[in-house]
């Protein structure tokens, strides 16, 4: 009895074990994949690095005259305008070397007046032949004389007015003092005289435009265009952003631990005065900007390597589904327009279109990067009436989340996502085919 009691019990178990076996595999074979609707949404994408300030142009100020310097009229951080007095060097040289050529001056004056009287009297005497010839000859070039002894001593004069002129030193340009290398009572060396080329007194520059230098990886370099916009952070202004705009790309790279680097100037305005040459900063640069784009996520890309893999996850056969592109592509061949219509749509967001510095002078179109330059193509699989379809697609932009869709899909479609491990060579396409960011020193921000 006890053994037919423990044999039906045993039966029960089984017959209850067995569903439940049925089941956890049925929802194992649903968890293969998740449905996504094809969605519109923002699609922001940026470069990042990091970089100093420094000025725009720095000018070495240096005195042409030579001498002990009797007093310094600025310090360091001061602004001055161009032609301001910032310098004094001792005059007392300079002073005494004016006076004697003024004295000269007037003495070259006098000798010419007395050579002019003279040549009258000789003109006289000549027509009446009391001289000889040659005495004539001597008063004319007696007067010759005195003419060139005026030129010398009027050039004489005037370099000894220079001279003492250049005991003032002045500031060359508008802007801010950021270094000065001498104090008073320094004796300093004349930078036309001196074979050293003369002392450097201070160092200024125009800080109401600064650019930062940065680094960028030459993997997100081809990314990168002129004149796109720029957002800068310091430690100093945690919470103020700071706009401009890429200057340009210096076409000799630096090579630093193996790693190629290409310099990248990033101008930003700087008009309040916050920012300091040296201060380090964060750059990030804007590399492409999508509102209201059809996208999806990247984990439903697949390449033309691996959607073979994929169809045999979903149960498809890889034939059936090569029919499936063919056909798509041969369509989309036949009917240029409707790509050309999803390609057409804006590249930029409009909210940017003013220029990076603000003013209403700087307003024209933000550059944007090119789906051309980051756009791939790609299969989806499908659901469209309970049937599981294999798509061609073009891709645009990607933030490394979610890729635009250039065409191949609308509004109304939904793909798959595969949930196994394979789905990470998808993403890792979708990645490369949205312009590889995240590697080297960009790195990607969302939306």
């Amino acid at each position: 009895m006890k053994s037919r009691t423990i044999t039906r019990l045993l039966s029960v178990v089984s017959v209850t074990i067995l569903p439940f076996t049925v089941a956890c595999e049925e929802e194992t074979v649903e968890l293969v994949y998740r449905l996504v609707p094809v969605s519109e949404r923002n699609i922001s994408l940026s470069v990042s690095a990091a970089g100093s300030i420094e000025p725009i142009r720095t000018v070495e100020v240096k005195s042409k005259a030579s001498g002990e310097i009797f007093q310094m009229r600025v310090e360091t951080g001061d602004y001055v305008q161009a032609g301001n007095l910032l310098v004094q060097i001792d005059p007392r040289i300079p002073q005494a070397t004016l006076r004697q050529a003024e004295a000269d001056l007037v003495l070259a004056q006098a000798q010419l007046e007395n050579a002019q009287s003279q040549l009258r009297r000789s003109e006289a005497l000549h027509q009446t032949e009391s001289i000889t010839e040659q005495e004539y000859d001597d008063a004319k070039l007696a007067v010759a004389s005195g003419e060139a002894s005026i030129v010398r001593a009027e050039r004489s004069l005037e370099d000894a007015r220079i001279s003492a002129e250049d005991t003032d030193v002045r500031s060359p340009i508008t802007g801010v003092v950021i270094v000065k290398n001498v104090e008073e009572g320094t004796v300093i060396t004349s930078a036309t005289q001196g074979a050293s080329g003369g002392t450097v007194l201070l160092q200024m520059a125009n800080l109401d435009t600064v650019q930062v230098r940065t680094l960028v990886d030459e993997t997100d370099i081809g990314q990168i265009q002129p004149n796109m916009t720029a957002t800068m952070r310091v430690d100093a202004y945690p919470n103020r952003p700071f706009r401009g705009r890429v200057l340009k790309i210096e076409p000799q790279a630096q090579v630093a631990q193996n790693v190629t680097m290409f310099p990248v100037l990033v101008r930003i305005p700087n008009s309040d005065g916050l920012l300091r040459p040296g201060m380090s900063a964060e750059v990030e640069i804007t590399v492409g900007n999508r509102r209201g784009v059809l996208a999806i996520p990247n984990e439903a890309l697949r390449t033309e390597r691996d959607y073979a893999s994929a169809a045999g996850v979903l149960g498809l056969d890889s034939a059936a589904v090569q029919s499936q592109l063919d056909q798509a592509r041969a369509a989309a061949h036949s009917a240029p327009g409707d790509d050309a219509a999803l390609a057409s749509r804006p590249a930029m967001d409009p909210d940017h279109a003013a220029g990076a510095f603000g003013g209403a002078q700087d307003r024209q179109p933000v550059v944007s990067i090119s789906n051309d330059l980051v756009g791939g193509d790609f299969v989806v699989f499908t659901m469209k009436n309970g049937e599981i379809r294999a798509v061609p697609i073009r891709t645009g932009l990607t933030d490394l989340n979610y890729v635009e869709i250039v065409s191949g899909l609308s509004a109304s479609d939904t793909v798959l996502v595969l949930q196994s491990g394979g789905t990470q060579s998808a993403g890792g396409a979708a990645g490369g085919g949205g312009g590889g960011m995240g590697m080297g020193g960009g790195r990607p921000r969302g939306p």
